[in-house]
């Protein structure tokens, strides 16, 4: 790796992409916190989720439905899904409305949507992640492209439980250079630990010796305590419907703010993440490094075109950003799927798991394979 550590890549960013604003180095910060979402938002695809996300949908907390937290990322059951075939039009536009009323020609019953004011894809080429056209008081109505050749598209249309089995965040922690203190950091350690754990119907008590253990209730009132870890494999990978209708696994994924702790040395905010999500992922000041420096400082030519989006987006004067985990250049978009695709176990080996102990990637994978094949539908019912 060429540079050592991300305080050396932020500052590279600062002095080559971000020297026009006001604080490069703050700019710079800001936009490795929304690559470490992209990573996550492309890792998740690739691992075959696409139609279970939802990006910055409000999770109620359990038990207390009427505080909700929005949440980068959550996957939920699919209801039903479909493949909508259309022609294409003379520009490239697809907007809720025009997608709906395809879908209304073709027989798909949308009796108690509300449709969204969402475009799949705008006129500047710029796509919308995980698109909602339309929302019903229990289901949210989702699209996005399958193939695009010839004169026709087809689109994935499916339909989400709103009820979700999974979230995922990601947080930035660490000191800032120059600083003896972090206030701010730990205090969004903390704000994300207050919705990991008050997210799911499984949650976390300390013993007095610091055993930590699992509790999950019933709707008959009666519960079951285990040490936590073993509880929530039980849970995950039983079909009892009982434990797992308002089950939702808590995955939190943090990266360096400044090189002040990595993956076996936690600072207080790694400590707070850890013990509140169910698992925690840290991503490598390696791993981040070699996303920046493989597709955005010095990429071979067939990932050029996502080093060329991501400095459009930041040049100055520019006010549209067209890459984020939400809006995404639709070419950019196909070529950062190619990259991942092709480059998956090397992706893989940039996360670290901190918790649970002794856990590896392919572990979380395969709860999470669990859970999506899951009957949401007799579960829910």
């Amino acid at each position: 790796m060429a540079y050592e550590s991300v305080d050396k890549l932020q500052r590279v960013l600062a002095e080559e992409v971000f020297n026009h604003t006001k604080d490069p180095k703050k700019a710079a910060g800001r936009a490795l916190g929304t690559l470490v979402e992209i990573i996550t938002y492309y890792l998740l695809k690739t691992w075959g989720l696409n139609n279970q996300i939802s990006i910055e949908r409000g999770l109620e907390e359990y038990g207390n439905p009427e505080i909700s937290h929005n949440v980068e990322f959550s996957l939920h059951p699919i209801v039903r899904d479909s493949t909508l075939s259309m022609k294409k039009p003379a520009i490239p536009f697809y907007s809720a409305s025009k997608i709906l009323g395809s879908l209304q020609i073709s027989g798909y019953n949308l009796e108690g949507f509300r449709k969204t004011s969402n475009q799949l894809l705008n006129k500047s080429a710029i796509l919308r992640n995980a698109c909602t056209i339309a929302i019903s008081n229990k289901t949210l109505l989702l699209c996005s492209f399958k193939s695009d050749i010839g004169e026709t598209v087809d689109l994935h249309i499916y339909e989400q439980s709103k009820k979700p089995y999974a979230m995922f965040e990601c947080k930035r922690v660490g000191i800032e250079e120059g600083m003896t203190k972090g206030p701010q950091t730990i205090e969004k350690a903390k704000q994300g630990a207050y919705v990991a754990r008050s997210a799911s119907s499984l949650q976390k008590i300390r013993t007095e010796d610091g055993t930590l253990q699992g509790i999950i209730y019933k709707s008959d009132g009666t519960y079951i305590i285990k040490p936590f870890v073993e509880l929530m494999e039980d849970v995950i990978f039983s079909n009892d419907k009982e434990l797992l209708r308002r089950f939702i696994l808590t995955v939190g994924v943090v990266s360096n703010h400044g090189n002040w702790f990595t993956a076996e040395n936690h600072n207080k905010e790694m400590k707070v993440l850890a013990q509140s999500y169910d698992w925690l992922l840290f991503l490598t000041d390696k791993g981040l490094a070699e996303f920046i420096e493989n597709l955005l400082l010095t990429p071979v030519a067939e990932f050029r075109h996502i080093r060329e989006i991501f400095l459009a987006s930041y040049k100055e004067g520019k006010k549209k950003n067209a890459f984020t985990k939400v809006k995404m250049d639709i070419e950019a978009d196909r070529t950062l799927l190619k990259y991942f695709e092709s480059h998956l176990s090397f992706i893989e080996s940039w996360f670290n798991v901190i918790s649970p102990k002794g856990k590896q990637l392919i572990d979380l994978k395969a709860e999470l394979d669990a859970l999506k094949n899951k009957n949401w539908t007799e579960i829910l019912e």
